[in-house]
């Protein structure tokens, strides 16, 4: 047997999963004594080679998976290189990162090691650029494994980003992806001895198995996000933004609205202006056509349908679809098993409901959000304060999306959260974190403290207090890093872009 052909595939990705990760400990000894300034150059490279083939990888990754669009995975890729670089170039990494001269403690980072990153195939490209950024950025490794169905365009934007890094002064096997991904690769990959942390994004059992290896692993959750509509909201906006994030890569980001909980009173109005928008709304025929078509017997998606264009999905559904359509609205009643329709639907299908007050409202999405989207994220429409105070501090997910786009809001392109492509479901989603996952959460800080008092009593030898430390030098006091922000202007400026592409 001579050819790599010949060899049973799992036993390849096996092998190769150990190779790479084998190479990138070694890469990772070197880079982890970077310093500040060699890091950021190679981070400015990357970011400037993933911009550059942004459109080139998305067209790669509509062919190969079948899912979204080419001009939003376009800007998602551009979301995860120039911009996530601009929010992140002046976090300190290397060395001193914070101090306080009072209390005279002083933190230094250090990287984790090695990072083995699961990537899904409905964000391919830009998932790959935006784990590869944040690692190498915390003076760590990674090792990608992609999802079989996008393993060629994953590969792709990791070579981009690779060679830049590589050119720049990375060392070779720094960041790295499996040409032969298998279920038994990733696994042998995950369980390397190499391997000191798990970034995953993906569906449930991925997740699960990569919390089960006994690795410290930052995962996600479905996402099943509410978007309640109160008769305070701007309805105008609120229609063109609700269906354009929904429209959005044709809703294959786990942030991006399942169901529309609209107040009573505004429900005729809101729902006349979402159609103006591109809402089509089916007859109950249709819905239960797509009932079928989008869901198994056992409430597991069919992923023929998975980011799909309306006329798509009524092709294969069998009913008719008109060509202005942006997204089909179904008009549900319940939550649960007996209404498919009521799950996560990565694609252009948005639940209906009507309610008759915000606490009403309040209730239905506390029932959507615990049938498979605990902890994750939820949108509301609004202008009384009160309201949105109200859902803010009583939802139990992590991020509360006000009067913007739910998919680009909470991935930190139309708000001031951190860029970000792993959203962390906290602890009621079986995630160690509610955060977005970010460079921060790749290194760990050391601490250094200096003695502020006089020994304690159990520290006394013989009556006599121990001797007393000598008072130590005062901690170098590193340069301030910048806010990780967007400007308002360049906020105002992207979601202005945003929805121009969309129109």
């Amino acid at each position: 047997m001579n050819a790599m052909s010949d060899f049973d595939p799992d036993l390849v990705s096996i092998q190769e999963a150990r190779d790479l990760a084998a190479a990138a400990k070694l890469a990772q000894d070197v880079w982890g004594r970077a310093t500040q300034e060699e890091v950021d150059i190679v981070c400015a490279a990357m970011a400037k080679a993933g911009a550059e083939a942004a459109q080139r990888l998305a067209v790669m990754a509509v062919e190969e998976t079948g899912y979204g669009v080419v001009e939003h995975k376009t800007l998602k890729n551009q979301l995860c290189s120039a911009i996530l670089w601009d929010t992140i170039r002046d976090t300190r990494t290397v060395g001193v990162v914070d101090r306080d001269d009072q209390l005279r403690i002083m933190h230094v980072a250090l990287p984790m090691g090695v990072v083995a990153a699961l990537i899904p195939s409905t964000n391919p490209t830009s998932t790959a650029f935006f784990k590869s950024m944040i690692a190498v950025k915390a003076r760590d490794a990674i090792v990608i494994s992609p999802h079989p169905m996008a393993a060629r365009c994953t590969l792709e934007a990791t070579r981009v980003v690779a060679r830049a890094a590589e050119a720049a002064g990375a060392p070779k096997g720094l960041i790295s992806c499996m040409e032969h991904p298998t279920l038994a690769g990733t696994d042998a990959l995950l369980r390397h001895k190499a391997v000191a942390l798990i970034l995953a994004t993906g569906g449930t059992p991925m997740v699960r198995a990569a919390h089960s290896v006994g690795k410290p692993a930052y995962g996600v959750g479905p996402g099943n996000v509410p978007c309640y509509v109160d008769r305070s909201a701007d309805l105008e906006s609120a229609a063109r933004l609700l269906v354009a994030s929904k429209a959005f890569d044709h809703s294959v980001i786990c942030a991006t609205e399942q169901a529309a909980i609209v107040d009573r009173p505004v429900a005729a109005r809101f729902a006349e202006l979402m159609q103006r928008e591109g809402a089509h709304f089916v007859p109950a025929s249709d819905a239960d056509a797509l009932r079928k078509l989008l869901f198994r017997p056992d409430g597991a998606i069919n992923a023929a349908t998975v980011g799909k264009s309306p006329q798509a999905l009524g092709a294969m559904a069998g009913i008719a679809v008109p060509a202005s359509a942006r997204i089909l609205v179904a008009r549900l009643e319940k939550v649960g098993p007996c209404e498919p329709l009521s799950r996560e639907k990565l694609t252009t299908v948005l639940g209906w409901y009507e309610v008759d007050s915000w606490e009403e409202g309040c209730e239905r999405c506390l029932e959507l959000i615990h049938f498979g989207g605990e902890g994750h994220s939820l949108s509301i429409h609004a202008r009384d304060e009160s309201v949105i105070m109200a859902f803010g501090l009583e939802k139990p997910v992590h991020r509360i999306l006000v009067n913007t786009m739910s998919c680009l809001g909470a991935t930190g392109m139309t708000t001031a959260l951190p860029p970000c492509m792993t959203l962390g479901p906290g602890g009621v989603g079986g995630a160690i974190t509610g955060d977005n996952i970010g460079v921060r959460h790749l290194f760990t800080l050391k601490s250094v403290a200096w003695g502020t008092k006089e020994a304690p009593a159990a520290a006394m030898k013989g009556g006599q207090p121990a001797t007393a430390p000598s008072p130590s030098p005062t901690p170098p006091k590193p340069d301030a890093p910048a806010s990780p922000r967007l400007a308002e202007a360049d906020i105002e400026r992207i979601v202005r872009r945003v929805l121009a592409d969309l129109r």
